[in-house]
């Protein structure tokens, strides 16, 4: 999967957040304990684990952080997903090559 990681110089320090190439919006990167592990696309249908986030983020209005916090408090995980900063400055864009899978469907029911 060739995913957008681009580099922004913020009033922190730098920050690297890595985005699909064609941005819709609901597709997400998921880091598990701030390192990329997997992806998620709600309007992928053929993926079990992206018909149940299709479920628990459109179909009940909720936002992905919400989910994720519940998985994370139920399966004592540190999920979550990068943003752009709010002040930003990109510095530097580049493509990579990684290989991300779906969220595990047990961590779902």
């Amino acid at each position: 999967m060739t995913l957008k990681q681009i580099t922004y110089r913020t009033l922190t320090g730098t920050k690297e957040v890595l985005e699909f190439p064609k941005k819709i919006n609901a597709q997400w990167i998921i880091y598990l304990d701030n390192k990329p592990e997997f992806h998620v696309d709600c309007f992928d249908l053929k993926t079990e684990s992206n018909v149940i986030m299709n479920s628990l983020v459109l179909c009940a209005r909720r936002t992905i952080e919400d989910v994720l916090k519940e998985i994370n408090k139920k399966q004592n995980i540190r999920l979550s997903v990068k943003r752009a900063p709010l002040i930003e400055i990109p510095v530097k864009t580049e493509l990579r090559e990684l290989k991300l899978k779906p969220l595990p469907v047990k961590w779902l029911n």
